[in-house]
């Protein structure tokens, strides 16, 4: 009797073990990149949430990243062309070593950056509840495309939650800079709800 509990305690810890793997996804809409991104984990996490069923999750899986991951999403500039757009959106934090940022930047025709803001003048450190940040950048009428997400630099984890765009006024000042010179679907999943 004992080696049959024991058995089945085994078999559905198991069971319990693969649905928590397969739950360890990438947010839909959403892919990895960065300098490192196979130092970090990104996936959709149930249980630390802002607002909703789910956040986003960016977590280091080294104990020393020699560069960033960054989890993002890219879409078509056309809607906001020409406007000031401010990105709005809420991170958490736990034991960040080095720092951590939401960020936009703005692309040009040839893949140009024409605005840029990731947070690195305001990081996000150490460990921190739900904090809003936003993000405002002009997107000119030459704008092709807005890449967007959550970084994290060296080791620790961050949350990110309930983002928005909208467009503001002029009166509303940019965060970011403009760097010098040097069919992509619109911005999904961003309550992180699938």
């Amino acid at each position: 009797m004992k080696n049959t509990n024991a058995r089945a305690i085994l078999v559905a810890y198991t069971i319990v073990a693969a649905t928590a793997a397969a739950s360890a996804e990438t947010p839909k809409g959403w892919f990895p990149a960065g300098s490192r991104p196979k130092d970090y984990k990104m996936s959709v996490d149930r249980t630390v949430v802002h607002s909703g069923k789910a956040s986003a999750l960016l977590k280091s899986v080294v104990s020393e990243s020699g560069g960033f991951g960054t989890l993002m999403q890219t879409f078509k500039a056309d809607a906001f062309r020409g406007k000031r757009v401010l990105m709005s959106g809420y991170a958490r934090s736990q034991a960040v070593k080095d720092w951590a940022g939401l960020w936009m930047r703005v692309d040009g025709p040839r893949g140009e950056p024409l605005g840029f803001d990731n947070m690195q003048d305001r990081a996000v450190k150490g460990t921190s509840d739900w904090q809003k940040y936003e993000i405002v950048l002009d997107v000119p009428e030459s704008a092709q495309e807005i890449a967007f997400g959550l970084l994290l630099t060296g080791t620790g984890q961050v949350w990110m939650d309930d983002l928005d765009f909208s467009v503001v006024g002029k009166d509303v000042p940019t965060t970011g800079t403009k760097p010098s010179a040097g069919v992509v679907p619109a911005p999904a999943n961003l309550k992180f709800e699938e």
